[in-house]
C-alpha cells in the first residue's frame, strides 16, 4: 500500500496521533491534526470516487471537527465545506430503533412478543424486525416501484409493508429488509398515535438539539446548505437531490449532517437516549450477511458492531445509502469517539474505502 490516503492516516497516527492530541498536551490546549484525514478525503475526490466528500470527527480531546473536499454542487462549482446537509439513508434505521427501544422501556412495546396484529399466526417479533431476522423481503427491490415514475410519489408505511409482503420471503437466517422498518413505523404509530417522523423529532432531534437534522415528510427538497446528490448510470450523470423520501420512511428518510450524526451516536452509546437495559439489548448481535453489509458486520437492533482492523477493539454504527448519497457513521462502543463520512454519490465500489477510512480514523482518535 502506498503511503497516501488511508496509509497516511495510520502513519501519522503512529507518530503523533493523527487526529488525536500531541503527547503531554493539557485538555485546554489539545488540538487535532486533521491534515492526514484531509489528504485522504482529497485523494478520494482525485480518484473520482465522488464529486465531493465530507467528514466529521469527534473525541474528548478534539471536540468536533468537520472537513470537506471536492464540490457540493457540480453545476455551480460550490466547494464541499463539511457542514452540508445530506440524505443519510439507512442510518435513519438507528433513529427508528432508538424510538422503539424507548417505547420498550416505557412498556408500550414488547421486544420479544410476536407481532401477530400485523402478521397473524407468525412468530416474527419486534426484535426480528429490528435486527433483520424476520425473513421479510425488501420492498426497495420490488418491481412495483419505479424510480423515475414514483420519484415524487407519497408512500404510507402500510403501502410499503404490503409491497414487501407480496414478495417471496427469504430463507436465510439474516436478510436486510427495509420492509421490517416500514412495519416498525406502523407499530410505533399504534403505540403512540404519532407517525415515526414526529416521534424521532420529539424524542431524539429536539432533546439533542440536532439543529441540522430534519424529517422531510413529503418535501422533496433539502433546505439550507446541502450537498447535491448524483447518480451515474452508463456514464451519464443524473442529479438525484430532489426526492419524496416517504419512500424511505422509517428506514431511510432523514436529512442530517455528519456532525449531527456524531452527536447522535455519542448520545446513544453514552447512555443518554435509552436506559442501560435497552442499550444492552441493542448491542446483542447476530452475524450479518457480508455480501449485503460488509465483512465482519454483526447486526444488533438498529446498529452494527464490527471488529476494528487497524487497532484493537470494535466500532459500532450504521451505513446509509440513497440515490446520490452514501454515508458511514462509526463510533467507539463507549460513545467517546466518532467519525462520520459521506459522499454525494451512491456507488457501491467506493464503500470499502470509506469503511477503511472510518476504521483507521477511529483508531487514530485514541
Amino acid at each position: 500500500m502506498k503511503k497516501t490516503g488511508l496509509a497516511a492516516v495510520l502513519a501519522l497516527a503512529a507518530a503523533v496521533g493523527a487526529i488525536g492530541a500531541a503527547p503531554g498536551a493539557s485538555a485546554a490546549t489539545r488540538k487535532c491534526d486533521t491534515k492526514a484525514l484531509q489528504h485522504s478525503l482529497d485523494e478520494i475526490v482525485k480518484a473520482k470516487g465522488a464529486p465531493g466528500i465530507l467528514a466529521t470527527v469527534g473525541s474528548p480531546a478534539c471536540g468536533r471537527v468537520s472537513l470537506g473536499s471536492g464540490v457540493a454542487d457540480i453545476e455551480t462549482g460550490r466547494r464541499m465545506r463539511g457542514d452540508e446537509r445530506i440524505r443519510m439513508g439507512s442510518v435513519t434505521k438507528s433513529f427508528t430503533a432508538t424510538v422503539v427501544l424507548q417505547l420498550v422501556a416505557e412498556g408500550k412495546i414488547k421486544l420479544d412478543a410476536p407481532v401477530t396484529r400485523y402478521l397473524p399466526n407468525e412468530k416474527i417479533t419486534v426484535r426480528d424486525l429490528l435486527q433483520h431476522t424476520s425473513g421479510l423481503a425488501d420492498y426497495t427491490s420490488s418491481e412495483e416501484i419505479d424510480a423515475e415514475r414514483d420519484r415524487f410519489k407519497h408512500f404510507e408505511p402500510e403501502e410499503l409493508f404490503a409491497i414487501g409482503l407480496r414478495m417471496p420471503r427469504s430463507d436465510k437466517p439474516w436478510n436486510y429488509s427495509s420492509t421490517n422498518y416500514a412495519l416498525l413505523a406502523m407499530i410505533v404509530k399504534q403505540a403512540t398515535g404519532n407517525d415515526i417522523g414526529k416521534e424521532i423529532t420529539r424524542r431524539i432531534i429536539k432533546p439533542l438539539k440536532l439543529t441540522r437534522t430534519w424529517w422531510p415528510g413529503d418535501n422533496p427538497r433539502i433546505p439550507g446548505r446541502h450537498a447535491r446528490g448524483y447518480l451515474y448510470i452508463e456514464g451519464e450523470r443524473y442529479d438525484a437531490t430532489k426526492w419524496n423520501m416517504t419512500y424511505g420512511g422509517a428506514g431511510g428518510a432523514l436529512v442530517s449532517t455528519t456532525a449531527d450524526l456524531n452527536r447522535y451516536w455519542a448520545a446513544l452509546l453514552g447512555g443518554r437516549l435509552v436506559p442501560k437495559a435497552q442499550l444492552k439489548e441493542m448491542r446483542k448481535t447476530v452475524p450479518a450477511d457480508p455480501a449485503r453489509m460488509w465483512p465482519g458486520a454483526n447486526a444488533g437492533l438498529g446498529l452494527y458492531e464490527t471488529k476494528l482492523k487497524h487497532c484493537a477493539g470494535t466500532w459500532i454504527g450504521h451505513g446509509g445509502g440513497f440515490n446520490g448519497y452514501r454515508t458511514i457513521a462509526a463510533s467507539s462502543p463507549d460513545g467517546r469517539r466518532q467519525v462520520t463520512i459521506a459522499i454525494n454519490r451512491h456507488p457501491n465500489e467506493i464503500t470499502p474505502r470509506l469503511l477503511d477510512l472510518a476504521d483507521a480514523t477511529l483508531c487514530a482518535l485514541r
